[in-house]
C-alpha cells in the first residue's frame, strides 16, 4: 500500500490530466510519476499536448501571498535575483493554451 502523500500526489496528477482532457487537449500522466516513462526528465509528471512538461505539487497550504486575489487575473512572483513566475487558476491556463 502506497504512502498517503504518494496517493495524494497521484490523485492530483490524475486530476490535472482529466481537467486537461475534458476541454479537448491531450494529456498523459507518467507511469509511477517518472517522466522517463514519457521520454522526458524524471521530474515530469504530466505531458500536455505532447510538448508541455508539468510537475505537479500538492501541498496542504499555499502561502497567501502567492495566491492571486479576486481582484486580479494573475499573480507574478519571483525570488531575489530570480526569474518571474506566473500563478493563475489552472482553468485560465488551459484556456490560454487551448486558444494557441
Amino acid at each position: 500500500m502506497a504512502h498517503p502523500s504518494k496517493n495524494k500526489g497521484n490523485r492530483f496528477e490524475r486530476l490535472i490530466v482529466n481537467l486537461t482532457k475534458d476541454i479537448g487537449i491531450k494529456a498523459k500522466r507518467a507511469y509511477a510519476s517518472d517522466g522517463r516513462a514519457l521520454g522526458c526528465h524524471e521530474e515530469v509528471d504530466v505531458l500536455i499536448d505532447g510538448r508541455i512538461k508539468v510537475q505537479c505539487k500538492s501541498r496542504k497550504k499555499i502561502a497567501n501571498w502567492m495566491m492571486p486575489s479576486e481582484h486580479v487575473d494573475i499573480q507574478v512572483i519571483k525570488e531575489d535575483r530570480g526569474i518571474p513566475y506566473a500563478v493563475l487558476p489552472y482553468d485560465d491556463y488551459l484556456e490560454l493554451i487551448k486558444n494557441k
